[in-house]
């Protein structure tokens, strides 16, 4: 399939980026040229080649180390710590800010049920209540025309 479009291109005589020029001989589905990615350092920036860690916090970060409970007390953070850490912590805070998250939606929506169980037994209504305010604009508007 892929030969008879190239003869096609080729009869059109039509300037194809060599990137989207399908090399001879080659089945398309296993072509990968465009999907290799050069081999990146195995070795993170935040350890040196002895594996010593060395990455040094900001203050926020080590309140999110504190927060996170990988620290007791502020004096007990290093000065370098491995970035691996920094970067747990920030995820755990995360997951328990999601989770505060959660809680505070569930008992937004509880309050607003019992809000609104209330506003039901006081015989008020969205509804009531716009029309109330539309019939004091009303009156208003009225006593203004003299």
């Amino acid at each position: 399939m892929w030969g008879r479009a190239d003869r096609a291109v080729k009869l059109l005589g039509r300037n194809i980026p060599s990137v989207l020029r399908m090399t001879e001989g080659v089945d398309p589905k296993i072509s990968r040229r465009l999907c290799v990615k050069p081999q990146q350092d195995l070795q993170t920036k935040s350890r040196s080649a002895s594996g010593v860690p060395g990455y040094r916090p900001t203050p926020w970060e080590r309140r999110f180390l504190l927060w996170a409970g990988h620290y007791k007390k502020a004096e007990d953070i290093p000065e370098t710590v491995s970035l691996d850490t920094v970067r747990a912590a920030q995820t755990t805070l995360r997951v328990k800010f999601s989770y505060v998250m959660i809680a505070l939606t569930i008992v937004g929506c509880i309050t607003m049920v019992i809000r609104g169980k209330q506003a039901v037994k006081r015989h008020e209504s969205l509804t009531n209540i716009n029309l109330e305010k539309k019939a004091k604009l009303r009156e208003e508007s009225a006593s203004a025309k003299p």
